[in-house]
């Protein structure tokens, strides 16, 4: 079988210098949901016909698997098919799609090819509102006779139903002969591939259809606003699924997930959460409202509070991270560790029920065990040209408004002083201060605006 998935046009209507296909919904290049399906069938190619944006639409998506054929210039559909046949094996079944349809489903494909062992199988759906797409023209027994665009259709023929996705399979010795035949006599001057259903007729070649089991399988994307349309349809979809597996959804009407979230049992999620990349939660997590993940890993029974923010980082069982609280790339949490409101951590570890409960900063660091962070209290990890790293010893106590100038230790059960400015390391199971003499000067007077 061989699989062509079109996807050459500019799409105008985007408003984007972006090609069509590749704007995102759930995470992920429409097309690219596409490619994804089309190797769920196990093809023995894929060819994707690119036009518009190709150098862009080649760097992107790119990929061993790939056939590329270049539409130059861009003709219309049957055109665009005719770019593939180079690269076809004859024998056996191809199958057409579209690469700004991203919802297909692979169990309704297979449907479809299963009709075109024989025939020209084509994927049709009834919709209340048919505008904009082809229609299916049936005899009186029932039979399909031709599709008509509707630019060239008649009142009548308007009024039906029954519409063409697109989306064809049949052998490929057919698919050749007829888009060889295929002429630009129409409004529009350009090569439709659904003429050769008339082809088909002609030649006494039965047609066969398959519905699509949901209207939002075909549903195309040709604007913003039928992008944001999947997105909530392809989001709707994730949120129910997720809701199968016994996740708890504040409302599964305000999640966005782009990419994979797989959850244990007893997950909590709240409104307005963002997931990115792929996203683990281990069993009995909760997520607070507005919350940002993104290629993180959760351990069992943590708590994020609101409006924290994840990426690239790893939060042990049974830890309190936020409110506020931002967790950036390299960043890995133990058992119980507290983060609290208006904490960053980079590039750091944090060994077993650590705690930085409010306001402080520490990046490229080293915290052992039960250590306690004190507000405003941060690691001076660059020096303007390279980071260095801060050591933390289990047990130590760091006093608020802290700034620790790396590379530096501080040794096991050594305590800071609030304001203690650390240049040399800390020695273990002692108090350590840095602060100057505390002086009152009389008279002096702050300095006072300049009139212009």
């Amino acid at each position: 079988m061989n699989i062509v998935i079109l996807a050459a046009g500019q799409g105008k209507r985007m408003h984007s210098n972006l090609p069509k296909v590749l704007h995102p919904l759930a995470g992920k290049a429409l097309v690219a949901h596409v490619i994804d399906t089309a190797r769920s069938l196990a093809p023995q190619t894929i060819c994707l016909v690119y036009g518009h944006g190709g150098d862009v639409m080649r760097a992107t998506i790119d990929a061993p698997d790939l056939v590329w054929a270049l539409q130059e210039p861009q003709l219309g559909t049957g055109h665009a098919a005719r770019q593939a046949l180079p690269h076809l094996a004859t024998e056996g079944l191809t199958l057409v799609l579209y690469g700004d349809v991203p919802l297909i489903q692979a169990d309704t494909l297979k449907r479809l090819l299963h009709a075109a062992r024989d025939a020209l199988a084509i994927l049709t759906v009834d919709l209340a509102q048919p505008g904009g797409y082809g229609r299916i023209v049936r005899s009186a027994a029932g039979e399909v006779l031709r599709i008509v665009e509707e630019k060239d259709a008649t009142p009548a023929e308007k009024a039906i139903h029954e519409v063409n996705t697109g989306i064809i399979a049949l052998p490929t010795v057919r698919l050749a002969e007829w888009l060889a035949s295929l002429s630009n006599d129409n409004a529009q001057q350009e090569y439709y591939l659904t003429d050769i259903v008339g082809m088909a007729v002609a030649a006494g070649v039965p047609i066969r259809t398959a519905q699509a089991h949901s209207e939002w399988e075909v549903l195309g994307v040709n604007s913003k606003v039928h992008l944001a349309q999947l997105e909530r349809v392809a989001q709707r979809r994730i949120a129910d699924h997720l809701l199968e597996q016994g996740v708890r959804l504040a409302d599964p009407a305000r999640i966005d997930v782009r990419g994979e979230l797989v959850c244990g049992r007893d997950v909590f999620i709240d409104v307005n959460c963002v997931f990115e990349g792929k996203v683990v939660l281990e069993e009995a997590v909760e997520i607070g409202p507005a919350c940002v993940l993104k290629n993180a890993r959760i351990g069992a029974g943590s708590r994020l509070a609101a409006f924290s923010h994840i990426e690239d980082a790893v939060v042990g069982p049974d830890g309190v991270i936020g409110p506020f609280a931002r967790l950036r790339p390299g960043t890995e949490l133990a058992a119980g560790v507290h983060v609290g409101n208006f904490v960053e951590l980079k590039n750091s570890k944090f060994a077993a029920q650590s705690k930085a409960n409010h306001l402080a900063y520490i990046g490229d660091a080293i915290v052992g065990s039960r250590v306690n962070i004190g507000a405003g209290t941060i690691t001076c990890n660059y020096d303007g040209a390279n980071k260095s790293k801060t050591v933390i010893e289990d047990d130590a106590f760091i006093g608020s408004d802290t700034q620790l100038v790396a590379p530096v230790t501080v040794g096991r059960g050594a305590t800071l002083g609030a304001g203690t400015t650390l240049t040399r390391d800390a020695p273990p199971d002692t108090l350590t201060l840095s602060r100057a003499r505390q002086v009152s000067i009389a008279g002096w007077k702050r300095p006072q605006k300049v009139k212009k």
